[in-house]
């Protein structure tokens, strides 16, 4: 590779990095063609893109880039994948739901709105994060519950007094 070409990869990956705010760097080596196809095309199903880059390109694209991923850089050895996601835990189900077959892909790191997973004994916790969706609609579900018991209140109240009514003018006749 030419010192031209990884000038233009560093642009890109550093492009790729501004503009994501939800980065995985996971451990794929080991994995044969066929596992690895699998695990694209699981990728592609939940929405996420999956890359294969060098470690010293990646280093520089993180130093380039404008925010602050912290000891993530110290997690690029070996081999590693980069995953760009929409959603905070889509990578993670991925990662949870393909190693339930295979040893890997192994979590190296994550960077998740400017909040920084290290090691892959943070997978559990990545795996339970919200997405933003989930987060309105517990708002939205903590917000209607008040009102819907007090709309089920009366409407319950309104049956027993009519009840009553009912009742008490049957009585006398």
């Amino acid at each position: 590779m030419t010192r031209q070409e990884k000038s233009q990869v560093i642009e890109s990956l550093t492009a790729q990095l501004t503009d994501s705010t939800i980065i995985y760097l996971a451990d794929i080596s080991g994995l044969d063609a066929g596992t690895t196809t699998n695990l694209r095309r699981a990728c592609f199903k939940a929405g996420i893109k999956i890359a294969v880059v060098k470690n010293t390109l990646l280093a520089k694209a993180m130093e380039s880039a404008d925010k602050d991923f912290g000891n993530l850089s110290d997690t690029l050895k070996g081999n590693t994948s980069l995953m760009f996601s929409e959603t905070g835990n889509g990578p993670a189900k991925v990662i949870k739901e393909f190693r339930k077959k295979s040893e890997k892909p192994l979590l190296k790191g994550a960077y998740i709105e400017e909040a920084i997973y290290i090691g892959d004994d943070q997978l559990d916790n990545l795996v339970n994060i919200k997405s933003k969706e989930e987060v309105i609609g517990d708002i939205i579900a903590l917000l209607q519950s008040p009102a819907q018991n007090v709309i089920s209140a009366l409407k319950s109240g309104g049956n027993t007094i009519a009840g009553i009514v009912k009742t008490l003018s049957e009585r006398q006749e």
